[in-house]
């Protein structure tokens, strides 16, 4: 008995490309956010690196990692504020909808329960991803680009 496997034609290796960068240059593209936020916070203030966000490219490890990269943004970013004399709507800036979208993508792991997980999770994504990038953009500062 053989065995026939086939390697992907012209049209699958399409297929293929453009899954991966649908996938793939929106999580690309969230991570910038990530990493320019933090550094739009102060080396003080800072509660991690801005490059340790890559991090989140190792698979299953970034389940973990993503936990820990919304507690620390969340942490710099109120730090952050409080030096600046900023008054923001939350206590830790993103953090509860962080939470969520983390504590949903390790749902999405359950079979069948990821059919309504994995779209409170993309909500949630897209909300934080939102939240973040407001944030980042109310912590620029004039001095900011003064001392770069």
């Amino acid at each position: 008995m053989k065995l026939l496997i086939s390697m992907p034609g012209g049209w699958e290796w399409i297929i293929i490309i453009f899954t991966l960068g649908i996938l793939l240059i929106p999580g690309i593209l969230y991570l910038i956010t990530l990493q320019n936020t933090l550094k739009v916070i102060s080396a003080e203030n800072r509660q991690m690196p801005p490059e340790n966000v890559w991090l989140m490219l190792i698979p299953f490890f970034n389940l973990i990692w993503h936990f820990i990269i919304v507690n620390k943004i969340a942490d710099s970013i109120r730090a952050e504020a409080n030096k600046q004399n900023l008054q923001l709507a939350e206590d830790r800036p993103g953090y509860s909808i962080g939470i969520a979208m983390c504590i949903l993508s390790c749902v999405n792991l359950i079979p069948i329960i990821n059919m309504l997980s994995g779209i409170g999770s993309l909500i949630c994504w897209i909300i934080y991803w939102s939240k973040i990038s407001s944030y980042k953009n109310q912590l620029k500062l004039p001095s900011y680009y003064n001392n770069r």
